[in-house]
């Protein structure tokens, strides 16, 4: 793809830290934009940005911050607003799964994961969206999940919807936006080698899965970058993401819901 420049912008990663954020802050930086690095483990985002503005010669701007606190949100704001940073691209990243079943997690394990997964995104882009619209120019892009683009299934119970939720909302705010310089998309990866598995304790299940399942975090991100840079409000990577998702949308659903109840199984901590 084109290596789009965005010298002298400002891009903000949820989730920083490791995986799809770490590839997204380094991709960015490779590109020319500062960077402001957000996630939980301060030790890692002071590696990390040290590690960026050597390589690229940018400016990395770290801020700790737990976006399943509902303050969190709007002191990332407000501490940007008083260092006069205005934030140009805005990838909502941050996340985890919550394995097992619905009633194994009690309604404030359950309302952090909202806050995180759903609430922290609606609200970071209402912040940074304004200034995107007043500048003629703002890249969102919502990392979502196949797994918001298939039926449901047993286990992981809100994590599906949450993604769906995030697919929906990036396509509304890109037909909210179109004409006015803020590009929004929902990035819709399927299974991505990087510790998301490894923190929700999966690891040894999908471990299991054909090689072909999985995608390498760098082809991900790339591909997202130049899909929002086109205004593609939905983007799925890879081929095998591909299809799955068109098998979802053209078998009839009780057909693509039995598949994923029969395949689930192979991949999802559960006891229900």
């Amino acid at each position: 793809m084109r290596l789009m420049n965005y010298t002298g912008k400002w891009a903000l990663i949820t989730g920083a830290s490791a995986g799809i954020g770490t590839t997204f802050a380094r991709s960015y930086a490779a590109r020319g934009a500062n960077v402001i690095l957000v996630a939980r483990r301060e030790d890692r985002l002071k590696t990390l940005a040290e590690e960026l503005e050597k390589a690229h010669g940018v400016k990395a701007r770290i801020i700790t911050a737990d976006l399943a606190e509902p303050s969190a949100p709007q002191t990332i704001f407000e501490t940007l607003e008083a260092d006069g940073i205005p934030v140009d691209i805005l990838i909502n990243n941050a996340g985890f799964g919550m394995p097992g079943a619905y009633t194994e997690n009690d309604w404030p394990t359950h309302r952090a994961f909202l806050e995180l997964m759903v609430v922290s995104y609606a609200q970071m882009t209402r912040l940074f969206l304004p200034g995107m619209k007043d500048r003629d120019f703002g890249r969102i892009i919502q990392v979502a999940s196949l797994a918001g683009l298939v039926p449901g299934a047993a286990g992981h119970t809100l994590y599906a919807p949450s993604k769906a939720f995030l697919i929906s909302f990036a396509q509304s705010i890109a037909a909210e936006c179109d004409g006015t310089g803020v590009h929004s998309s929902a990035l819709c990866p399927g299974f991505t080698y990087s510790e998301f598995h490894d923190a929700n304790n999966t690891r040894s299940i999908v471990s299991q899965l054909p090689k072909y399942m999985f995608m390498e975090a760098e082809p991900v991100v790339e591909g997202a970058i130049e899909a929002v840079e086109k205004g593609q409000a939905v983007y799925v990577p890879g081929a095998w993401n591909k299809f799955v998702a068109w098998l979802s949308r053209t078998l009839p659903r009780s057909v693509s819901e039995g598949m994923v109840k029969n395949q689930s199984s192979r991949f999802r901590k559960k006891n229900v």
